[in-house]
């Protein structure tokens, strides 16, 4: 019973429930930079160097089979069984992982921009007896 307790308390645990909303909210939000990536950037950055689509940039590592008949296409040859060093899929990739940082980057750049710094707390006004005890004391002085 001991081990159930303590797993209770460890899930429980607001760092544990945080996490687990960051990684759910980070899943979708990597599937929306996925599609702005896919669906929005790389059809611009496509028609700009010439209509080229990089996830067709591959190179076969080695023959297709002998009774293949279909397109020379990186679905096509995935789904036949050919091994391809898909180096374009990766380029994909690597800017959508630029896109993602520098999004991250601007999103915490404005949150932290929003984040008023806390003004100092306001001296504790000092206790009358503490008072009265300094004219005391500077009244000997004199």
């Amino acid at each position: 019973m001991g081990f159930a307790k303590e797993f209770k308390e460890f899930a429980i645990k607001g760092n544990v429930v945080d996490l687990a909303v960051g990684v759910i909210i980070g899943a979708a939000f990597g599937k929306i930079v996925d599609s702005i990536v896919k669906d929005l950037v790389m059809p611009v950055i496509g028609k700009i160097i010439g209509g080229l689509d990089f996830s067709s940039y591959f190179i076969m590592l080695s023959a297709p089979p002998p009774d293949f008949k279909g397109p020379m296409t990186y679905e096509a040859l995935t789904k036949a069984g050919v091994p391809l060093f898909a180096y374009g899929n990766f380029i994909t990739v690597a800017i959508n992982f630029v896109i993602l940082a520098f999004i991250i980057f601007m999103m915490v750049k404005q949150i932290n921009r929003l984040k008023k710094e806390a003004p100092p707390p306001a001296p504790a006004a000092t206790p009358e007896d503490v008072v009265l005890l300094r004219e005391i004391r500077d009244a000997l002085k004199k």
